[in-house]
């Protein structure tokens, strides 16, 4: 029954009880826009963490064809997802945004488009280790430890420079710019001092165009994604306000 609900959902036949996703989409992206024209900017790329949602309400979302980058915070449930939507024929980015163990980085390798939690050498010498095993070459974020947090990944922000030059080295990894996860915070504004340092530092270590064409800020989640769009973020990662059933459709 599962299956046949999410399939027919992104057959684009009506399926009342997943009506929440799709205006939580139209929601989001409303907000993501708005931002946006306050900061004179371009929308940024918006990645669906969909940890949060069940199988059922990640087709629901893909379904609305309004999202096509996907984000998971663990190798095995983006594996998962992966075929989720392969199986459903709807393809997408796949972004991993969570830590990365370096026993994992072989189940990824070759298997997503992005990975935003680079932060040691030794995970870095992994990633290269099996880019060049599989012959490509795999896109990486420096993640940036912006709140200094002893429990979270993360390099510090004095620290950043070192770990690129010597991810830069490797010549199977590209870094295409930096990520970071602000401490949780009640008020959206307390977020800003974390993103507007690691704007600044993206835009230190990004000069020359060591980042390429197509540089990523990665920063931002559902509770602060507005004031990150403020502050600079290229993209934005954004998870439970697309699955929340709480709200009547408009």
């Amino acid at each position: 029954m599962q299956g046949t609900r999410a399939g027919a959902r992104l057959r684009g036949e009506s399926v009342v009880q997943f009506d929440y996703v799709e205006h939580n989409v139209h929601r989001v992206l409303e907000r993501v826009t708005l931002a946006a024209a306050r900061a004179g900017v371009t929308p940024p790329t918006v990645v669906a963490v969909t940890k949060s949602g069940t199988d059922e309400e990640v087709l629901a979302l893909a379904g609305t064809r309004l999202i096509s980058h996907l984000g998971e915070n663990r190798t095995a449930c983006l594996t998962a997802r992966q075929q989720l939507l392969s199986d459903a024929g709807t393809a997408m980015t796949y972004h991993l945004v969570g830590s990365l163990q370096t026993n994992k980085v072989r189940q990824v390798t070759g298997r997503v488009d992005l990975i935003h939690s680079l932060d040691i050498i030794r995970l870095a010498e992994e990633i290269e280790k099996q880019s060049a095993k599989w012959g490509c070459v795999t896109s990486c974020l420096i993640e940036i430890n912006s709140g200094r947090e002893a429990a979270k990944g993360g390099v510090l922000p004095e620290e950043a420079e070192a770990l690129l030059a010597s991810v830069l080295a490797l010549p199977h990894i590209r870094v295409r710019g930096l990520m970071t996860m602000a401490p949780p915070h009640l008020s959206p504004d307390e977020y800003r001092p974390y993103f507007a340092l690691t704007r600044l530092l993206f835009e230190k270590l990004g000069q020359g165009g060591t980042f390429g064409d197509d540089p990523v800020l990665s920063m931002g989640m559902t509770d602060s994604f507005e004031v990150a769009i403020e502050e600079g973020a290229t993209l934005v990662r954004i998870g439970r306000a697309f699955f929340e059933n709480n709200q009547s459709p408009t």
